[in-house]
């Protein structure tokens, strides 16, 4: 071990300079324009429709948004009452307005789905039942209003204990998507809630929705989406909130989760059938959102072999969730996830670690290393509180990918355990009071071109930093408050650093 006093040059973020990343938010929000809708009305009522909560307005819907496309677009309005109905199609031009005390209750009858539709199921392309509210290859498309989405989807839930991976399968012999063809009992998935594959100009805003067979939110392929304002609360079986999959220019804005899964979830395809597609989910805005309930807040992968770059999250407050940042994939999995920045979260009673980065999302083929791993770089948290964590920071990379160039930076965060890291290179922490119980407060293994700088350890902390039984090198820590016991303790004696400066 060789203790060096000297300078550290800390590296510039792969692919940008030291200027304000954040910069790159305000480009994004230029191009996010909501769409706009003729003054046209249609009401439900006209074409059918019975609010009677019993009554089969299938027909109705089609109709009414049938007459508003062929006229030049317009909102079709669903007035106060319960319609029940089977699927919904969108249509360009079309705006479905769900008004004060009008609620939507979907039929549970898996074969009111059929005809099949081209989905994205796991990040693979496939023909399933059709998603409750769907539309492919429109243009100027929203669903909005003040009502409610109600899935009525405990029928569904019991599939997902005898759910087909035959999907899985298929992508990864490439089979023709044409042929790949579900949507029987036999041939279980379950479809989404909502889902827009290819579409343009899409606008989501104020409703609640949950109760969905699956997702709830689902963009496939989607570009300039505005989701804000929109209550999901839902407690089923893979029930995530919001799951934008290889979209581009989405801002996610004032919207709330109690979910039962995670709930914003940046998706682009699974393994082969990710690769072949080759389109990742980037510019994606999350901000002013809050979750009393989630696997995590925002959460990228595990499905993300497109790649996944250029995201912010901002002013997020997370109460009883999981996890606020979940960053995750597979040793085999590829794709890029690269860009990422954060700041102004606040969490309580966390669940798990306040950040997670894990690249050994338990691998598809057991395997630790793998011949095409993934690759996370470039990511920036700054200006977080948490308390109630068992972990504050987990950080886990590969041996043959670590993960590179990631910077935190105003951290205030109680729990168990610290900060663990992994297989990381280029790692910053600025300002950063983590207050523990018993544990040292940074634990690296495999860690090079380390900076610890300006961080304190609170009172009664006993190690600071630990280095565990594989090598580490090139770590430096500048100006840091380290009570007496802490420096006494500052490098745990089993530890192999090969240069450790103290500035």
């Amino acid at each position: 071990m060789l203790f060096v006093l000297t300078s550290c040059r800390v590296p510039a973020p792969h692919g940008t300079s030291r200027a304000n990343p954040w910069l790159g938010e305000v480009e994004i929000l230029k191009r996010i324009v909501p769409p706009r809708f003729p003054s046209r009305e249609f009401n439900l009522l006209q074409y059918g429709a019975v609010g009677d909560g019993q009554r089969n307005c299938t027909t109705a819907f089609a109709d009414a948004i049938a007459a508003c496309a062929s006229s030049g677009g317009g909102r079709v309005v669903v007035p106060a009452g319960k319609y029940f109905t089977g699927p919904i199609h969108l249509c360009s031009g079309v705006n479905l307005y769900l008004a004060a005390g009008a609620e939507i209750i979907f039929s549970d009858r898996p074969e009111d789905y059929l005809p099949v539709v081209l989905v994205r199921v796991g990040g693979v392309e496939l023909y399933n039942y059709s998603p409750l509210i769907y539309a492919r290859n429109c243009t100027n498309i929203a669903v909005t209003g003040p009502g409610k989405l109600n899935g009525n989807a405990k029928q569904w839930w019991a599939w997902s204990r005898r759910e087909t991976k035959t999907g899985f399968e298929m992508g990864a012999k490439a089979v023709p998507v044409a042929q790949r063809i579900f949507g029987t009992p036999e041939a279980a998935i379950r479809p989404s809630f909502l889902s827009f594959v290819s579409c343009t100009n899409v606008l989501l805003s104020d409703f609640t929705i949950g109760s969905g067979p699956n997702w709830t939110i689902h963009p496939i392929y989607c570009q300039n989406t505005t989701i804000r304002g929109v209550q999901v609360i839902t407690d089923g079986p893979n029930n995530d909130g919001i799951d934008p999959d290889s979209c581009r220019d989405v801002l996610i804005e004032n919207c709330n989760f109690a979910t039962g899964d995670d709930c914003v979830v940046l998706k682009s395809g699974y393994n082969e059938d990710g690769w072949r597609v080759g389109r990742p989910t980037e510019n994606v805005i999350m901000r002013k959102c809050s979750s009393r309930h989630g696997h995590g807040g925002l959460v990228i992968g595990s499905e993300m072999s497109g790649g996944v770059r250029n995201v912010f999250m901002e002013d997020c407050a997370f109460a009883g969730t999981d996890r606020a940042i979940r960053i995750k994939s597979r040793a085999d999995r590829g794709g890029v996830v690269e860009n990422i920045f954060a700041r102004n979260l606040k969490g309580q009673n966390m669940q798990r670690e306040v950040i997670i980065l894990n690249m050994d999302y338990s691998s598809d083929r057991n395997q630790t290393v793998a011949s095409r791993p993934p690759v996370f770089r470039n990511m920036q948290f700054e200006n977080i509180t948490g308390d109630g964590a068992p972990t504050a920071i987990l950080i886990q990379g590969l041996a043959n990918s670590p993960i590179e160039n990631l910077r935190f930076k105003n951290l205030m965060i109680h729990s168990t355990k610290g900060v663990e890291a992994n297989f990381v290179k280029g790692l910053v922490f600025e300002n950063v009071q983590i207050t523990t119980v018993g544990g040292p407060v940074f634990k690296l293994n495999d860690a090079a071109d380390i900076t610890i700088r300006k961080s304190v350890a609170p009172a009664g902390t006993e190690l600071f930093l630990q280095f565990g039984g594989r090598t580490s090198r090139a770590v430096t820590l500048e100006s840091c408050d380290l009570n007496r016991a802490a420096k006494k303790f500052l490098v745990n004696a089993d530890a192999s650093p090969e240069e450790v400066r103290v500035k």
